[in-house]
């Protein structure tokens, strides 16, 4: 409760002192927000929380092992089965079910579920929302569990209806980034 006190009465003094309050609140802050260093300027920002998912004792390795296996499954709109195929956001709730995690079946969903990560930060086991396939319209429309973080690459796993039909891996490439929304985090 005294550090929830104390983000209240520091913020108006976050841009004077980025880096005190940073190593203070690095951690998320109970129903309110996480402050974090963006990537773009030396500054502190506030990043929203959103609705917190259970995770458990589940490891995210675990849960992107389980998820690798199901790679080749035919892509199928509407469905979360690999009897009859994935869509993007089928093929998410069904790992995360497979572990008794529950989240939402539809990708726009996602959009205010969990902790948003900058990108460089993604994780195994965050999960990166896309817009559909026209970039243009700002929201989610698709997404996939990151897998690997390397320097500066990301590699997903998904069920693409484009050119695999199937559950794949995909390197955040062009065509990608510029669909790009935002990586939540479930697992803390």
């Amino acid at each position: 409760m005294f550090k929830a006190l104390a983000f209240h009465v520091l913020l108006p003094f976050v841009s004077l002192f980025p880096g005190v309050v940073k190593e203070q609140f690095d951690r998320p802050v109970p129903s309110l927000t996480t402050i974090t260093r963006t990537a773009h300027a030396d500054s502190v920002a506030l990043k929203p929380k959103g609705k917190v998912i259970p995770t458990g004792d589940t490891n995210p390795i675990d849960l992107i092992s389980f998820a690798q296996t199901l790679k080749g499954t035919r892509y199928k709109y509407a469905s979360a089965s690999p009897k009859t195929g994935f869509d993007c956001s089928g093929f998410v709730h069904y790992v995360f079910k497979h572990f008794s995690i529950q989240v939402p079946r539809s990708s726009v969903d996602f959009t205010h579920v969990g902790r948003t990560i900058e990108l460089q930060e993604a994780m195994p086991g965050d999960l990166i929302l896309f817009t559909g396939t026209n970039s243009k319209v700002r929201r989610v429309g698709h997404m996939g569990i990151v897998i690997t973080q390397g320097c500066d690459s990301v590699v997903f796993l998904h069920a693409s209806s484009g050119k695999a039909h199937s559950v794949t891996e995909t390197e955040l490439n062009k065509h990608y980034k510029e669909r790009f929304i935002k990586v939540v985090r479930l697992f803390e």
